[in-house]
């Protein structure tokens, strides 16, 4: 068994569930904070999977390396997101384990991931409301960097999260980038992908 996560040994219907954090509107779809919508994107265009509107939310389906795997954009709100990521998990019958929540890092540098399970909330309201709704902070995580304001720059992180990325940031190669090394969990598990890229 190659993932952290045992599969065949759940009546899910599901191996991962990947959500991706974000706001709806669009004032916010290039925002920092929306990088996780951005790498959900990436990954159902990678594959040639199409949204529809479910659990408050988007979904898609679609099979990686054989697996069965659903893409969940939540549109409730960042605050709210544990609402979608709740119903969906339950639908679908997937352990926290079994749950993948890709969301922008502020302490990080701009493009640095890092895959985990479980870990702190860091302040970051959508995370807060998943472990709320889920009951527990161990799910995984893959946190994507976005950098913070630069010395000079006056704005708030909160501000600096909910701007634009700007063209030199080149935020498709670092929505790219996080769609390999989700499919590198998927396919290799927790331990390969954090080797190779964290």
């Amino acid at each position: 068994m190659r993932l952290l996560w045992r599969r065949g040994e759940r009546a899910s219907s599901l191996d991962l569930l990947v959500v991706g954090l974000g706001n709806p509107g669009r004032e916010y779809a290039r925002t920092r904070h929306n990088v996780g919508w951005m790498v959900l994107d990436e990954l159902a265009q990678r594959h040639g999977a199409s949204w529809r509107g479910k659990f408050d939310g988007k979904l898609a389906e679609l099979r990686l390396d054989g697996h069965r795997v659903a893409l969940l954009k939540p549109e409730t709100y960042m605050n709210e997101s544990g609402r979608s990521v709740a119903a969906a998990a339950k639908f679908f019958k997937v352990e926290p384990d079994a749950v993948l929540v890709v969301h922008d890092e502020g302490d990080f540098d701009l493009g640095r991931l890092q895959a985990r399970q479980g870990g702190g909330l860091a302040g970051h309201n959508g995370l807060r409301s998943i472990a709320q709704h889920l009951g527990t902070q161990e799910f995984l995580r893959l946190r994507v960097g976005v950098g913070r304001p630069e010395r000079g720059d006056r704005r708030s992180l909160a501000d600096y999260v909910l701007s634009n990325f700007e063209p030199h940031d080149d935020a498709e190669a670092i929505a790219a980038r996080a769609v390999d090394a989700i499919e590198t969990l998927d396919a290799e598990g927790l331990d390969r992908t954090q080797a190779e890229f964290n």
